[in-house]
């Protein structure tokens, strides 16, 4: 891109917010095109930058939502004024809670019928302050080069997020002088406290099981191959939070796959019996404390890019504030120094008790299909560097307990504001981050049906992954947890069409297996060649319910 100098005659205010974002490296953007956000368009139609129509302003945010955690660069997502910003919010509040980094533009009116109640005008910066890090409007042309570097800077630092520019179509049209480009400056991120470290290897010397949780910041800035050389060089088993997995190949003998099910699984006999845990990069949204530390008798190491949150049931030892990798790195060094040893084994027939209730869920010819057998076949299918995204429901649950993931955001889940609608955009958003790779996008008929327009975008763009329908007729996570707490459901049976036929009205491939072998071959063909398809499986959820009976007598025996 030609650099602005200082001084360069005067520039379109859209022209230059669009070199702003081609500066901030910006390859697409997604959104819903409007009047108030016009002249943005065409300038964007004379960039570098492709601007993806989404059929709903929420697809466009949760695309923009998935290519930033999968990235680590913010992605970009825009919508005008009143109700495109509205159905714009979902998908930022997910971003936000998610430490998706992601950056919303917004259209609004001219500036000088604000102070009116005006066609569609609604306080959009208000509405999105509590579900961003940061956001503004543009007030004046000359302060386009801070706002969007901000924008950037502030949802990619951190721990990331979501940020937001509203653009008045009056100042859009606008020309500046200010057309000089602020460059991304290159951030040292803090080293952790000496004292803090010290404090943490005390506690380790003393401790003899010790235990990892993995949260959402072990995937980033890479902490997950800091927190692999720890673990294997001393012995350390890990659990990962539902946004953690991957951090830990779950191939590796030490990873006791995922915490966070609401209600009490196996992995819950390591944290019990661990006598120090060092949480990294957990975040609480993910999963509260008082599931897995309710009376606060764990001895807690919080490391994180910042400080825990004051919570009752979380009440960290020693706080490492830094740089993850940074205070692993420091851990591993000075631990190697002085020849630290655990004990061995101890977590060893928890992990087996985990991956033999796993491989139970094969399933035979003949069988129904569960969501648990259908994510089986389907982890056989798909390469261990593949990446599957979960939408939110029972397979969500499902997903996380049993799919065994091999590399960080090998398995995308929105855990933190856990929204329904997200997997099928973020199939787009991540076939278009790496075309090369083998994607599937799991989903419940309900969560399908909230975004199921976007299927036209995906054809649309040429993108290439698998999405897997499982259909139980039900708001089938909604169901479960009645039955846990009732013995019945209410409110939650729903009807659905013919999804094999629907996905064919889009002119793409519809699938709909009534054996095993015939979904193994559909899975090995559609994954195998990254043809753009939908393959409903009709799922028999008595699973679920079996399961948290199945704990509830395990646990039973155990006193």
């Amino acid at each position: 891109m030609t650099q602005l100098t200082p001084n360069q005659c005067s520039m379109k205010v859209s022209d230059l917010f669009v070199k702003a974002l081609e500066n901030e490296g910006v390859r697409y953007v997604f959104g819903v095109p409007g009047e108030e956000n016009e002249d943005l368009l065409f300038s964007l139609d004379q960039s570098s930058i492709q601007f993806i129509p989404t059929r709903h302003e929420q697809g466009a945010a949760f695309m923009a939502d998935v290519w930033g955690r999968i990235t680590g660069k913010a992605g970009v997502c825009l919508a005008t004024l009143g109700p495109g910003a509205t159905n714009l919010l979902t998908g930022i509040a997910d971003a936000h809670l998610d430490k998706s980094p992601v950056v919303a533009i917004t259209g609004q009116g001219d500036l000088d019928r604000l102070h009116n109640t005006s066609h569609q005008n609604l306080d959009i910066v208000s509405m999105f302050r509590p579900v961003t890090k940061w956001n503004t409007a543009v007030s004046t042309p000359d302060i386009v080069p801070e706002v969007v570097r901000k924008a950037f800077k502030r949802a990619e630092l951190e721990k990331p997020g979501a940020t937001h520019i509203e653009l008045s179509e009056d100042v859009a049209k606008a020309e500046t002088h200010n057309t000089d480009l602020i460059q991304a400056e290159s951030l040292r991120r803090a080293a952790p406290d000496y004292k803090a470290l010290q404090q943490t290897i005390e506690l380790l010397k003393k401790a003899r099981r010790p235990l990892i949780i993995a949260g959402n910041g072990a995937i980033r800035k890479q902490a997950s191959k800091h927190l692999m050389k720890l673990v294997n060089a001393f012995g350390i088993p890990v659990a990962h939070t539902f946004m953690g997995k991957g951090a830990v190949t779950d191939t590796n003998e030490l990873s006791l796959y995922s915490i966070g099910l609401g209600f009490k699984d196996y992995v819950m006999e390591a944290v019990e019996r661990a006598d120090l845990i060092l949480t990294v990069g957990y975040d609480i949204a993910e999963y509260a404390p008082e599931a897995w530390n309710p009376d606060n008798s764990n001895t807690i190491v919080h490391i994180d890019f910042e400080v825990a949150e004051v919570y009752t049931h979380y009440r960290p030892e020693v706080e490492l504030i830094c740089d993850i990798s940074a205070a692993l790195w420091e851990l591993n060094r000075t631990m190697k120094e002085q020849d630290f040893s655990f004990d061995t084994g101890w977590h060893t027939g928890i992990r087996k008790r985990i991956l033999e209730d796993i491989q139970s869920y094969d399933l035979t010819e003949g069988d129904d299909f569960t969501i648990p057998g259908a994510l089986n076949s389907i982890r056989k299918a798909l390469p261990e560097s593949g990446l599957l995204i979960s939408d939110v429901g029972s397979h969500k649950m499902w997903i996380a307990r049993n799919f065994l993931t091999c590399c960080p955001n090998g398995c995308i889940i929105s855990n933190g504001l856990a929204t329904m609608g997200v997997a099928l955009p973020g199939g787009i958003a991540a076939s278009l981050a790496d075309p090369d790779r083998h994607i599937v996008a799991a989903m419940g008929d309900g969560g399908f049906m909230m975004n199921v327009q976007e299927l036209e975008t995906a054809k649309r763009l040429g993108t290439g992954f698998t999405i897997v329908i499982f259909n139980d007729n039900d708001y089938g996570l909604i169901s479960w947890k009645q039955r846990m707490h009732t013995g019945s459901s209410t409110g939650t049976r729903i009807t659905n069409p013919d999804f094999k036929a629907l996905a064919e009205s889009f002119g793409i491939k519809g699938y709909c297996p009534k054996t095993i072998s015939e979904l193994k071959q559909q899975l090995e063909h559609t994954i195998g060649t990254r043809e753009l398809s939908v393959i409903e499986i009709p799922v028999n959820p008595s699973v679920n319910s079996k399961l948290t009976e199945k704990l509830d007598g395990y646990w039973k025996k155990q006193g």
